[in-house]
This record gives C-alpha cells, sequence and structure tokens, in this order.
C-alpha cells in the first residue's frame, strides 16, 4: 500500500491553497529548525538579523514569521507543532532548539554546533525517522562561542566533539519516529538510549503549542489547549477541530506531569516589562530548569509538553509514546491506541518504508550505497517546510506593533512588495539555511523527482508565480537578498523533472515555459547591458572562488561573466527543448524553438570572438571592461571558465533545414552547404546517413573543449580523487593576482576553508568539490559521450596516456562523487575526515551527513552539515544505471523524439 500512496500522492492545486494538499500531505516535517535569526525575524535598522533575535531570545519571544524546533511535525499550514524538548539536568536551559554561532561569532560563521540526522522519510510523512545525540555534561554554549571568536583565519573551526562534550560516550542518543494511522492520526515515538556506562536521568518533553497568529493585529482569535482526563491535552484546532494529545506512561508506570504555558513574548525577561505575561514562552523552560512558578495551575494555554522524568541504566534503552489524533475518533481504551495498536502502526509503516525504498533502489547497489541514496531523499523531504513571509507587511509592520525603522523601506528586499509566500518550501537546510534558494531549489526537485514528482512540480511552478517573481520578470534568488542573481536553471530542472516523471506532463511544462519566458527576457534585458551577448549576474552563487566581489566591483566597469553567458547559453538551448518537446505535443511553439536557437547562436558567436577565451590557457576567463575602452581578464583558472561545455544540443536535419528558410543567424552558424557538413563529419560531429542526419553544436567548438577536458582531467589541476575542484591546483603554488591601476587582490588553491574575509571569514561558501556544477559537468560528458560513443577517446586522467571514451569517463566521475560518503577500502568515509568519533564509534555508524561542499584533496565534508539539499543529488547518481546519461535535453530537439529520458534502473 505505501509504494502505491507515495507514488500517487499530491501536492494539491497553487490557486486552492495549502488545505487542498491530498490528504496524506496535511500533515508532514515542515517546522524549521531555525527560525532566530532569519531575515523574517528582523526588525533591526540596519538588517543585523543575527543579532536582532540571537539563540538566547528564541525560548522568550514569540515569532512572527513560523516557529522552530528539534524534530518537528507540525499541520501544512503550521497551525499546531509538535516537536521534542529535553533537558539533561545539568543545562542552564531546556534544548529546545539547536544551537550555533552566528554571522559574527567567529571565523565560521553562521555554523551548528550539534549532530543530528534525518535517517528516514517517506514523501506521504507516513513514516519518518529522526536522530539527535545529546551530551550529558552542561552543554558547551559558552565554550563553543568564545573558542571559536578566539581562533582567526588559518585555524580549524572548534566543533561539539572538540570540547570533549562525548567523551567516554557520555551523551543520550536520542531517536524520534513519527509514524500515521491515517492522514491525521500521528504517532510520536521517543527512544532513549544511555550510550554512557552508568546510569542517568533525562527530562523528556514532548511540546505542543500553536503558532502565534494573535499578536500581530488581525483580530485571530486565540487558539487553546487544555488538560483532558488523564495524560491528556484538548485542542481546539482552527483548522481541523477537536484533536487530542495522549501520553503514555513512563516505563516505570509513571504518567507525566502536563505543563502548560503561552505561546507569548516575555516582555519581562526581553524588556523589562513589569506587567508580562504570567506563563509566556520560555515558562516551561523556567520551571523545570529552575522551579518558577510560570507554568499556568489551571492547566491550560497555547503552548503544552509532556513532562518525563526517566532513569535510563547504563546501555539501556527507554521509549515513550505521544498519539495526535481527532478527538472521539477512538472511543476504545487509551491504552490499547498507545499499545499493541501503536505497535502494530509502527512496524507496518517500517515495512512499507522498506519496500518503496527496495523497488527505487537499482539492482546492482550495494548496501551501504543503498544506505547512502535512501538518507539523502529522508533529508530531502525531512527540510520540507512552511516558508511565510509577506514582504509588503513586513516592510511596513503589523497594526498594534511598533513600526519599523524607516531604514527598512529601502534596504533589504524593498524591492518585492509583490513577494507573499505562504508555502510548503524545499530548504537547502533547515537549520544553517532555513529559507529557499532560487537556483539550490531546482537541483532538490530533480532528486525529489525520484519519490515525490507531484511535490517536485509543486515547487518549480510556485518559483515562478505572480507572488514570488518579480513584475520585471526577476526570479527571488534567497531571503537574504531578493536581488541577487543566481544560475537561471529552472528550464533545465524542469526538463529534467518531467522526464524523471515519465514525460507524459505536458501541462506542467508549459506552465513553466510560459513563466520562464518572462524571466528570460528580465535576463537579456537586465544583464546584458551593452547587448554583446555577453552576460553579467554578479554573484551567480560562484562567491568564493574569485578574487574579487563579481557584485561589487573595485574599480569603474563592467564584468563580462564566462559563467554567466554559459548560463545564458543553456537557458536558450533548454528553452528550445521545453518548446519543442510543447510543438511534438499539439502546442504552437516552433517559431519559439527558433527564437531561442537563434539566441543560442548569438551567444556562441560572442564566446567565439568577444574575448573570453584565453589561447595560452586553454580556458574562459571573466573580462572587465574599464571607462576607458580597455579590457583586463580576470585570469582565474576556476569553473567558472569551464562551464561553457554545458551547452551544446545535438540537431536532426528538419530542424536545419527549417533554420535555413526562417532563421538568420542560426542558419550561418550551421551553415548547411556541402562543405561544412563535410568538414563537420570528418571532425566527428555529423552521423547518419542524408535524410537522417545529426549534428551536434555546442556553445564551443570542439578543439576548445578538447583543451578544457585536458584542463579538468588533471589530476595536477581539476581532478581530484572525489570529484572536480571549483579552483585548479595549479594555483596552491602560482596564487593569481588581479592588478588593475593600484588596486590588488589575489587567490590561491585552498582545499578547504578560504583565509580570506570576503564572504565571512574563513569560510568557504562554494567550496573545493562542489555538487551543483560537478553534476552538471557529469551531466554534460555523458550527453557528449552518448553522442560519440566509442568514436572518440581522451586522455583521463590527462597525463596517464589512458585513453577512455567520455561514457566511461563520466561514470568514474560519478563514483567519485558517490564515494565521499561510502565507506572505503580503508574503512573509513571520506565525508568524515578526520574526526574519529564519526568513522570509528560504533554508535555513530551508519549516520551520513550530506556537507554543502567538500575538501578538494580528501572530499571531507565542510561549510553547513546538514545542507541534504543540492547535495542530496547524490541520490540522482545512485539511482541511475552506468553509462547512462543525466540529461535529456540534446534529444528533445531531434525529429520524432518525445523525450530523450535516460533509462532508469528498476
Amino acid at each position: 500500500m505505501s509504494v502505491e500512496r507515495d507514488r500517487t500522492a499530491t501536492f494539491g492545486h497553487l490557486e486552492d491553497g495549502l488545505l487542498q494538499a491530498g490528504d496524506w500531505y496535511l500533515w508532514g516535517p515542515y517546522l524549521s529548525e531555525r527560525q532566530w535569526g532569519t531575515v523574517r525575524e528582523d526588525y533591526s535598522a540596519d538588517g543585523s538579523a543575527w543579532d536582532y533575535l540571537p539563540h538566547d531570545h528564541a525560548r522568550s519571544r514569540a515569532y512572527r514569521w513560523g516557529e522552530d524546533g528539534m524534530a518537528g511535525f507540525s499541520d501544512v499550514e503550521q497551525r499546531f507543532c509538535v516537536a521534542l524538548s529535553l533537558w539533561n539536568g545539568r543545562d542552564p536551559i531546556l534544548k529546545e532548539r539547536m544551537f550555533g554561532l552566528t554571522g559574527s561569532q567567529g571565523n565560521h560563521g553562521e555554523d551548528v554546533k550539534e549532530y543530528w540526522w534525518f535517517v528516514d522519510s517517506l514523501p506521504s510523512h507516513a513514516y519518518n525517522r529522526w536522530r539527535y545525540h545529546y551530551p550529558q555534561c552542561a552543554f558547551p554554549y559558552g565554550d563553543l562561542v568564545e573558542e571559536n571568536g578566539r581562533r582567526g583565519k588559518l585555524d580549524p573551526e572548534y566543533e561539539l566533539l572538540d570540547t570533549g562534550a562525548f567523551d567516554d560516550d557520555r551523551f543520550w542518543s536520542v531517536e524520534v519516529e513519527y509514524t500515521k494511522a491515517d492522514p491525521t492520526d500521528i504517532l510520536m515515538s521517543i527512544s532513549v538510549t544511555n550510550a554512557s556506562a552508568e546510569a542517568d536521568t533525562i527530562h523528556v518533553l514532548p511540546t505542543v503549542w500553536f503558532r502565534n497568529t494573535w499578536s500581530w493585529g488581525d483580530e485571530v482569535g486565540r487558539p487553546s489547549l487544555r488538560a483532558g482526563a488523564g495524560s491528556t491535552i484538548e485542542v481546539e484546532h482552527p483548522l481541523f477541530g477537536e484533536l487530542e494529545v495522549i501520553a503514555a506512561p513512563a516505563p516505570d508506570g509513571t504518567d507525566p506531569r502536563t505543563l502548560f504555558c503561552d505561546n507569548d513574548t516575555n516582555t519581562a525577561r526581553l524588556f523589562g516589562d513589569p506587567d508580562g505575561p504570567a506563563y509566556p514562552k520560555d515558562g516551561i523552560n523556567d520551571h523545570v530548569v529552575s522551579g518558577s512558578a510560570t507554568v499556568n495551575p489551571e492547566r491550560q494555554g497555547t503552548k503544552a509538553a509532556f513532562g518525563y522524568q526517566v532513569e535510563v541504566p547504563a546501555g539501556g534503552t527507554v521509549e515513550l509514546r505521544i498519539r495526535l489524533r481527532p478527538r472521539g475518533s477512538a472511543p476504545g481504551d487509551q491504552a490499547q491506541a498507545l499499545e499493541s495498536e501503536f505497535t502494530d502502526v509502527a512496524d507496518t509503516r517500517r515495512r512499507e518504508a522498506d519496500e518503496f525504498y527496495e523497488e527505487l533502489t537499482p539492482v546492482d547497489v550495494g548496501a551501504d550505497e543503498a544506505l547512502v541514496m535512501r538518507q539523502a531523499f529522508a533529508g530531502m523531504l525531512w527540510s520540507k517546510q512552511l516558508f511565510y513571509y509577506d514582504v509588503g507587511r513586513w516592510l511596513d509592520g503589523d497594526p498594534g506593533q511598533p513600526v519599523p525603522p524607516a531604514s527598512r523601506l529601502s534596504g533589504r528586499n524593498a524591492r518585492w512588495r509583490n513577494f507573499n509566500s505562504f508555502d510548503i518550501m524545499s530548504m537547502p537546510d533547515p537549520w544553517e539555511y532555513p529559507w529557499f534558494a532560487a537556483w539550490d531549489l531546482a537541483f532538490h526537485c530533480v532528486a525529489l523527482a525520484h519519490i515525490d514528482p507531484a511535490f517536485a512540480k509543486y515547487q518549480l511552478i510556485l518559483i515562478c508565480r505572480e507572488w514570488f517573481q518579480h513584475p520585471n520578470g526577476a526570479l527571488p534568488a534567497y531571503e537574504w537578498s531578493f536581488d541577487d542573481v543566481n544560475p537561471p536553471v529552472q528550464a533545465w530542472a524542469a526538463l529534467e523533472v518531467f522526464a524523471i516523471d515519465g514525460a507524459t506532463d505536458v501541462a506542467f511544462l508549459r506552465r513553466t515555459f510560459d513563466k520562464l519566458l518572462v524571466n528570460f527576457t528580465w535576463w537579456v534585458n537586465q544583464q546584458d547591458a551593452d547587448g554583446s551577448n555577453l552576460f553579467e549576474g554578479g554573484f551567480l552563487g560562484l562567491d568564493n572562488i574569485g578574487p574579487i566581489d563579481r557584485d561589487h566591483l573595485p574599480v569603474a566597469g563592467r564584468l563580462h561573466q564566462s559563467d554567466a553567458t554559459a548560463w545564458m547559453a543553456l537557458y536558450s538551448l533548454e528553452m528550445a527543448a521545453i518548446s519543442s518537446v510543447l510543438r511534438k505535443n499539439g502546442q504552437p511553439t516552433q517559431d519559439l524553438s527558433l527564437k531561442f536557437l537563434e539566441h543560442f547562436a548569438l551567444i556562441r558567436r560572442a564566446f567565439e570572438s568577444q574575448g573570453l577565451w584565453s589561447e595560452a590557457d586553454g580556458l574562459f576567463y571573466d573580462r572587465i571592461e574599464l571607462q576607458d575602452g580597455t579590457s583586463v581578464p580576470v585570469e582565474v583558472k576556476s569553473l567558472v571558465g569551464v562551464l561553457p561545455v554545458l551547452a551544446s544540443v545535438v540537431v536532426g536535419e528538419s530542424l536545419i533545414e527549417r533554420a535555413e528558410v526562417l532563421g538568420k543567424e542560426l542558419s550561418r552558424m550551421l551553415g548547411p552547404d556541402r562543405v561544412n557538413f563535410e568538414s563537420a563529419r570528418a571532425a566527428g560531429l555529423l552521423r547518419g546517413e542524408p535524410g537522417a542526419r545529426q549534428l551536434l553544436l555546442g556553445v564551443v567548438d570542439m578543439n576548445r573543449i578538447d583543451r578544457i577536458f585536458a584542463r579538468i582531467f588533471d589530476e595536477r589541476e581539476f581532478l581530484s580523487p572525489h570529484g572536480f575542484r571549483a579552483i585548479s591546483q595549479a594555483h596552491r603554488d602560482q596564487p593569481y593576482e588581479l592588478r588593475i591601476g593600484d588596486f590588488r587582490a589575489s587567490i590561491d588553491y585552498e582545499p578547504a576553508e578560504s583565509t580570506n574575509n570576503m564572504f565571512g571569514g574563513n569560510s568557504n561558501w562554494r567550496g573545493p568539490i562542489w555538487f551543483p556544477l560537478n553534476y552538471l559537468l557529469v551531466s554534460a560528458l555523458g550527453a557528449y559521450g552518448a553522442f560519440f560513443g566509442d568514436t572518440r577517446t581522451f586522455e583521463y586522467p590527462t597525463g596517464s596516456g589512458i585513453q577512455r571514451t567520455l561514457d566511461d569517463i563520466a561514470d568514474d566521475l560519478r563514483r567519485r562523487l558517490i564515494s565521499i560518503f561510502l565507506i572505503g577500502p580503508d574503512g573509513r568515509r571520506p565525508a568524515y575526515g578526520d574526526v574519529d568519533t564519526l568513522q570509528n564509534n560504533p554508535r555513530w555508524a551508519g549516520l551520513v551527513q550530506f556537507n554543502e561542499y567538500f575538501h578538494g584533496d580528501n572530499g571531507a565534508g565542510l561549510g553547513a552539515s546538514h545542507q541534504t539539499g543540492w547535495t542530496g543529488i547524490v541520490a540522482d547518481l545512485i539511482r541511475r544505471t552506468p553509462n547512462s546519461q543525466i540529461g535529456s535535453l540534446r534529444d528533445l530537439l531531434q525529429p520524432g523524439a518525445a523525450t530523450g529520458r535516460r533509462t532508469e534502473a528498476s
């Protein structure tokens, strides 16, 4: 049943609101892991979001735009939340949320200092499993802040394991498992294991509360929680009516206490208000930790917890059970609902999850790869959250609340009053990046399409809706600056999702295409200021692999970017491919196919003739055009100069004939005369007999591509044991210095953290081995390999004397990327680097983190440690068979092809 349910669940219709989601989506892990320190909650004058609402305020201040918690679950509108709280008896506060550094608290700012894992999940969220390791000693909050503050740019970051908090296995291993008896009957199991050699006591507080919707001047009634009979909390839910939360006794037979307060700001603590609420948001915290009279003796409120205090023997485990269900729906024995019936449901859902992933796993995949794939998908599903942000309301403030500072009306996101999100979205990471990012989201969708294509399509349509997309056609980049420019990969992702889902949902493709037409036009109008067909864009995600901040040039001039221009060439081909699919399905888009191919041809000519190519180095470089007309190349050997190889296409004769009649620049580029055809055949770019010929066209000619391949296949430069480095290793010994007049800026190869502070000090945000670009390069190599077959080989690695086909090279690179997460011949996972506890302690075995990026020499995980996000696309690499293409783009333009979808393993 689970396989069919999780295949066919639908997320609903955007026009109808979130409550129109399929029934199995109505409850899920939609609670963020960090709401404090976000832009949405920032009402400061200077935009210092981390400082305005820090971790120390989070337990006491009611949030405006969302909620957070550990192992959180909520309804689809996040009206009612369930999460885990813990207290080891030694900490100064309850452990209600994860702790980490803020942007100004050390050389690895914005970095979480905890260990937890998203172990399992189904798309329907009928089954979910989460794991957390909690020290038994007092949590070293101050030590983490102080020591990281002392460390400089050349020092490693100071992690929780480094503090000694887990020495001698003195920690609690806590697993939370959610299962659903039906779409509105939620079972929560909390298993607490004492990993140490001595018995110890822990407080476990499953917590429920309402998101604060009543404090913002909307005349919304305050919902209610109240104590029922026995260990029951009665819930008056504004959307789902009467619910109840029931709790099982502790293993010794004692019932938990029920504790109540309100999800209201503790104005007395934060602002010295003598008339603050008696039972505020942190009331349960203060009562449990210090015995304060801050819980409501009448046992009612808007926040409540079941308070368990359990002693667990050394190595022992206790299980605690909670159930959320409609009140009166099961009038039978409450004990049975929490015992035999609970066990049967949990066992059934675990079995269904195993069946779902067994069917999804290719037959030739080993057990460790299957584990990595399953946890990658689980992380993608656990990272869905409600993203609520009405920019107009945020700028102007709420009735009855202090007026926001005037500076915000000309500050962050002030141009985006149209933006008004209240949707479930895929986050790069629900702690370090608890907000969507436009191009991250595209990669998420390709991974999600394997397990939840309805949700993947929902996301791609949503990002283009009128309450997201700016009226001028721009797509919002990310919460910290919607105005920043992300690479335009949405069309690529739409094609991939369309293909993975069986290439039948033409309506989805049409809907996405219509909005991307507007975005494509915005790119042409806004990011090609001089009409040269060389594009700009600044940031474009590749922020820390250059010597300058490309959003803010250090000199007066214009930056022509190799990567921006490559993205637009690829965007042109993707849009041509979509229009081709639509035309084959009866849509009148022939002229649009030619329009985008014409633009591709113009960009190709610009690449050929306008000075981005370095004949000496065999790479493309950015170029700064100064006001006096001189041109300065930015000669950093990085993936910026490699990306043009992504843009290629195979066209058939019918398209060539149409171009000859209707096209202009495209016709000149194709040159469909006998001499050029024979030349193309001699170069291996034309195959097939007359009437069925196919021609490979790239934005870069094959001679230049051969030279680029020689650079990136070189282990002394880009090729590492675990994928392509973002910067050539040649810069280790030969740092590059950019000189323009008196201005100087330099960059060298650093396999882990950067030592400059351009983007946050000792933090290489887009790191040496970076999954998104590696994935696309593997895709491109596979596509070239599919065209050439065994007719063309390349030396791989460069200098080895070994000739291999591009298919074989693409598969080798695929395996290198996957190997980051797998146990190698030495018994270690490269992603865990030299952290012995993660590598060798059996209590930590089989728990995989999906970092933001990876060490360029040894594959160790770096950056955000729980960013399943785009790194989760490793699940796609495991899912597909060797030597199969990632992309379907090239085949889509061929006559008769509705899709060029790769072969899937079953």
